[in-house]
């Protein structure tokens, strides 16, 4: 039988546990496009410190994916972007904040300023890479984890925090150790995950319902999106090895296109055989920037294709990025990272 070890040490748990207790009024916030495990952390972290009589405000830049909805206690998410002076004020009220699935206050956009000019401490509890620990008082960072959502879990184990953990907060926790692994498709081979699952079924929850609530509640439109995609946008390169695919603006609309719609898009090139490489080029809705996600498979490094050809990072096979200018030269770069990379695919 497996045994969870300790995430922290003794010096790094009584820190933390002195910050919570000194604090009245605590902050937690995710990264601009919140994510299931970004969501999903925030809610379960809330729930644990709820139950020890602080209150919270959990706060993202911009709104989730619709699918994320279903999710208890979603309703108390309040979002930066739609009311900036209200959530301006709300942050300087709070005396600790608590970064979430993000390694660097840059991640927030213009909430992260607001944050980074406020004298409460901050601790960040992650799983990305290059942790800006200058900017917190304490880092608990876990590359090798498969989500933040994770990190959590084992940090409640040990602060006694899972023994009164709610079905809700186990909800939420799966959530996004669900989405952060394409349904434990990829990052997912640590026996111990599979012991962390069982810890969070034994509290109630239905996995499966969780995965119909997730995966097979999208709308007609997106279901015709994703065959457009496949049929029309879909190009391959390096003897179908690698693919790319773009979306516009106009196209989203066509298509009736809603927050959440483009999520796991990147993945469906994959399944062709021989696929090592996989990247999505969309326009963002909000400003003028090229939204970029990339997926990999094996041993091939999306996440340094990130840093090197599109601003961003992650992890070894699905990461992220953006681009400043137009798509047709989003395209042009994402030829040449493919290029570069040719001998790894």
């Amino acid at each position: 039988m497996l045994t969870i070890p300790p995430l922290i040490t003794e010096t790094e748990r009584e820190l933390l546990q002195n910050l919570i207790a000194n604090a009245k009024r605590i902050l937690i916030c995710g990264h601009r496009g919140p994510d299931g495990d970004a969501v999903g952390s925030a809610l379960g972290w809330a729930d644990y410190l709820k139950r020890l009589g602080k209150e919270t405000v959990v706060m993202m830049p911009n709104p989730f994916p619709d699918f994320l909805r279903w999710l208890p206690g979603i309703q108390d998410i309040s979002f930066y972007m739609r009311h900036e002076t209200e959530a301006t004020q709300a942050i300087k009220n709070c005396d600790l904040v608590f970064c979430l699935d993000f390694n660097a206050l840059h991640r927030l956009m213009e909430m992260g300023d607001v944050i980074a000019a406020h004298d409460a401490p901050r601790v960040i509890i992650d799983h990305h890479l290059n942790p800006d620990r200058n900017a917190a008082a304490l880092t608990i960072s876990h590359p090798q984890m498969c989500s933040t959502c994770e990190v959590v879990l084992r940090l409640l184990l040990q602060l006694g925090g899972y023994e009164d953990m709610a079905t809700r907060a186990a909800a939420a926790l799966y959530t996004g150790m669900m989405t952060d692994t394409g349904g434990f498709t990829y990052n997912s081979n640590s026996p111990e995950i599979y012991q962390l699952i069982c810890l969070l079924l034994a509290k109630g929850i239905d996995k499966d319902k969780i995965y119909r609530n997730v995966f097979n509640t999208y709308s007609e439109s997106r279901l015709r999106l994703t065959g457009y995609i496949l049929y029309k946008k879909l190009d391959f390169y390096q003897d179908r090895r690698a693919s790319i695919f773009t979306l516009t603006r106009s196209e989203m609309t066509r298509f009736n296109f809603i927050r959440g719609d483009a999520e796991g898009l990147v993945n469906m090139p994959l399944q062709v055989k021989g696929m090592r490489l996989s990247i999505s080029l969309r326009e963002d809705t909000e400003r003028d920037v090229v939204r970029v996600s990339l997926r990999s498979v094996d041993d091939f490094p999306c996440n340094k294709m990130a840093e090197e050809f599109f601003n961003g990072g992650g992890h070894l096979n699905a990461s992220g990025g953006e681009l400043p200018f137009p798509l047709s030269e989003a395209v042009k770069t994402a030829e040449r990272a493919i290029e570069a990379y040719a001998h790894l695919l």
